[in-house]
């Protein structure tokens, strides 16, 4: 034990990125893991939310959409594109996931017309799932739901596209998204990823992939705040012919022509359905600024060696335990622990200030956030669960 503590000690001495941490609103005495599902506010937001609704909407009213309101979700956009690996141009930021991935599912299986099969991560967050078989039922095509390692065998001519997670939210596994992408490819199907557990987290090249389309939340990993807008990424080949089906004035060409019928806008706006969140959209736009200057490469150094160290904590301090999470790099940024009575053990981990979460029926959820998530609370994560064993 009084190593593990002198080696917390010497990776937070060492850590390149510990600077960030002090650009975060975080509670002293709480260790937080629970960045995967809510990440925690930049310091300086709350603040730049105040100015907005002080000076933009209080000072300027209604005249603030012309002054760069009406554009902020393409803005906005464009600074998460360097955080997926995308080109400008390609992404959106407007509605939410679900929403999103409606659009995303609708315009792919326009885009494959005579192909009447939805291909579904069988391991999908249940939204998505449920989103896949909504849109089946409403295009005519059906859904299959097939393991993703899988699917380069289970893929045929009948397949319009694939929904795939790229990281597992509950064992923390991160899938191939190139080489899964091939071979979607390889069949004529269209590849389209769910980045919520890994935007912010690990690196993203959807580019380089040759990813189709992709979706994912800004309230986690990215700290947008609770209900922050998603995005939506389209890529280049495919904007001109991208028919999304929530028509809304706001991907219009021209917005305010106020014409009787639809004319989607030439670029990614056209993603875009109806009007946005300011408040939301703008607080996000702020809480980007912690990820000026950040190498994606560190972040990730960073993320796999928070996990390494908390597997050492654990095969050291749990004796038995069962990690559902993969050792390789083949993960994203997050522990999961099997436990029997998760939520009870969460509930009582929360007492004694360290903050996660659970998913039913027994496993234990340990986010690491590479930008504020120190060595140190990784130990006290691991000793304060073995207490409660």
């Amino acid at each position: 034990m009084t190593d593990l503590v002198a080696e917390a000690a010497a990776l937070d001495a060492a850590d390149p990125l510990a600077h960030k941490r002090n650009e975060f609103d975080l509670d002293a005495g709480v260790a937080y893991f629970d960045g995967n599902s809510l990440g925690a506010p930049p310091k300086h937001v709350a603040e730049r939310v105040a100015a907005v609704v002080r000076e933009q909407w209080g000072g300027r009213l209604i005249r603030s959409w012309s002054e760069g309101w009406w554009e902020a979700p393409v803005r906005v956009g464009e600074r998460i594109a360097p955080l997926v690996g995308a080109a400008p141009g390609q992404l959106v930021v407007a509605d939410s996931t679900s929403v999103n991935l409606f659009k995303a599912l609708v315009a792919a299986t326009r885009l494959r017309p005579g192909r009447d099969e939805i291909l579904v991560d069988a391991d999908t967050f249940p939204t998505d799932g449920y989103i896949a078989d909504e849109v089946a039922r409403l295009t005519g095509r059906t859904v299959r739901r097939v393991v993703a390692e899988d699917m380069p065998a289970e893929v045929s001519e009948r397949t319009a596209v694939a929904l795939i997670n790229h990281v597992d939210y509950i064992t923390g596994r991160a899938h191939d998204m190139a080489g899964l992408t091939a071979a979607l490819h390889r069949a004529g199907a269209l590849a389209l990823w769910d980045l919520c557990h890994s935007v912010g987290a690990l690196p993203v090249e959807l580019d380089a992939a040759g990813v189709d389309l992709a979706v994912g939340c800004t309230y986690k990993f990215l700290n947008g705040g609770p209900g922050a807008p998603a995005f939506l990424y389209v890529a280049t080949r495919w904007l001109d012919r991208f028919d999304q089906p929530l028509a809304g004035w706001a991907g219009d060409r021209d917005p305010f022509a106020m014409r009787g019928a639809y004319e989607a806008d030439a670029g990614i706006a056209r993603g875009r359905a109806g009007t946005p969140d300011i408040l939301s959209l703008l607080a996000l736009d702020a809480a980007l600024d912690v990820w000026d200057g950040v190498d994606r490469g560190a972040l990730r150094k960073k993320g796999l060696a928070l996990g390494d160290f908390f597997f050492r904590c654990a095969d050291e301090l749990l004796d038995g335990a069962t990690i559902r999470t993969p050792r390789g790099a083949d993960r994203g940024h997050q522990i999961s622990v099997v436990d029997d009575d998760a939520a009870k053990t969460m509930a009582a981990l929360i007492d004694r200030g360290v903050i996660g979460d659970y998913r039913p029926p027994n496993v234990l959820r340990f986010g690491l956030a590479p930008l504020y998530t120190t060595y140190g609370e990784v130990l006290r994560a691991v000793t304060t669960l073995r207490e409660l064993r």
